[in-house]
């Protein structure tokens, strides 16, 4: 158990050494990302060392239940895919610019508008995909009307880190817990809703006291449009998106697995682009883009933690985590925990780690656990750019654009707003979630 604990640990302590310092590898044209190098390594050390079994491993991936590792991906890349191939259309660079036309020369009006955005935009699709449409819109919007642009960076990053907690679909570590614990769509969102609202509230407020000062100066220049070229495909895809929500909506009464609808969502999407490319002659580009754009360096990441939590639990390392998180107030304990690990080790292998961990609790117990580890991953991913994949991929747009948003910086105001943000979300579902 020692020795599998500690090539764990080296593995996670590379992994934030790698997000940190090297976050990417170039190899001629090619760039790579470090983090499932890391990961993967790890592993394969594991498998190599004989703590994880290749016969459990394949006995997981070949599950015949919604656990199964293939299955969740296949969930988060299908909805994923929606997601992007509504933003190579435009929709969300044209909902911004309407938004910001909006605000006239209020940077108050502004923030709050975004915020809203943000927050909309990422209940209904992905916290991801949001921030990397959004943020190179900030940034862009805030240097042509020389405003600072750190305080509506908070609001969207802090939004779109909060309000995914309202729906299965807003992060991949609620698709994953959700799926492990068989929470269905509907049951999800009456217990997650109520904290999610909670902690939006109470964030947005403490921002809006903290940017007090910086937010009176008055915006100047113009806000051009943005026009969304192709309206069939803006037809298609929001349509498409529609739809699957409201399958997932109802796969709990009627048994169809939640990963089966968002693939077969993300297959007739695919159909229908074809089609309308074949009837316009143009715009392959909407398709290809989308497809180059998903994440696909997540598969051997989320596949090689699997393996690394497949060994911890085999060697029992999990259930010592367990028993010293212990049963008593369960949701404080994972939720806090989990906001603490989801920054050591980032909140996918946290939550794939903690997945196992409530199951020496009673029933109502550990479905509070697995809830109030769902809200640690959330929330806790803007505390530092470790805590999630979205902040590593936000600190790398901010650089590009030149922004002075540094990391004591982000972890300052991520401790500011994100603490109080936690408190509200787990207080709210120890109220609530009976």
């Amino acid at each position: 158990m020692i020795a599998t604990a500690c090539i764990a640990g080296a593995a996670f302590l590379l992994l934030t050494l790698s997000i940190l310092f090297l976050p990417t590898l170039r190899l001629g044209k090619l760039r790579l990302s470090t983090y499932w190098i890391v990961a993967l390594v790890g592993a394969v050390v594991l498998v190599a060392c004989g703590f994880a079994s290749p016969k459990n491993i394949w006995e997981h991936l070949t599950a015949t239940g919604d656990v199964n590792p293939l299955k969740i991906l296949a969930l988060f890349f299908s909805m994923t895919f929606l997601s992007v191939y509504l933003d190579e259309v435009g929709l969300f660079r044209h909902l911004a610019s309407v938004c910001a036309g909006r605000a006239g020369h209020s940077q108050w009006s502004l923030f709050f508008v975004l915020y809203a955005l943000t927050a909309l935009l990422t209940v209904f699709t992905s916290n991801d995909v949001v921030i990397l449409t959004l943020t190179p819109f900030i940034c862009f919007f805030c240097k042509n009307t020389d405003v600072d642009p750190v305080p509506y960076l908070v609001g969207e990053f802090a939004a779109a880190n909060t309000w995914s907690m309202m729906l299965v679909i807003g992060n991949p570590t609620n698709v994953y817990l959700s799926t492990y614990w068989g929470i269905g769509f509907v049951e999800y969102c009456k217990v997650m809703a109520l904290p999610t609202v909670a902690a939006g509230v109470a964030q947005v407020l403490i921002i809006a006291l903290v940017f007090w000062r910086k937010m009176r100066r008055p915006l100047s220049g113009n806000t051009q449009l943005y026009a969304i070229e192709s309206k069939p495909d803006l037809a298609v895809g929001l349509a498409h998106l529609l739809l699957c929500l409201a399958f997932l909506v109802a796969s709990g009464y009627v048994g169809i697995p939640m990963w089966l609808v968002a693939v077969a969502a993300a297959l007739s999407l695919g159909v229908c682009a074809v089609v309308v490319r074949l009837v316009t002659r143009s715009g392959w580009g909407y398709l290809g883009h989308t497809l180059a754009r998903l994440p696909w360096q997540l598969v051997p990441f989320v596949l090689s933690m699997f393996v690394i939590v497949i060994a911890l639990d085999t060697q029992g390392v999990s259930g010592e985590i367990a028993r010293v998180l212990g049963q008593n107030a369960p949701i404080w304990a994972y939720g806090g925990a989990s906001a603490v690990a989801s920054n050591l080790i980032n909140n996918i292998p946290m939550s794939i780690l903690f997945a196992t961990l409530p199951q020496s609790l009673p029933a109502m117990q550990a479905r509070q656990a697995v809830f109030a580890t769902i809200v640690g991953s959330n929330v806790g991913a803007f505390l530092t750019p470790i805590g999630a994949l979205a902040g590593i991929m936000f600190t790398s747009l901010i650089a590009r654009y030149q922004v002075k948003y540094g990391f004591r910086q982000f972890i300052g105001y991520g401790l500011l707003v994100g603490l109080p943000t936690l408190a509200a979300a787990l207080g709210v579902l120890c109220a609530t979630a009976r």
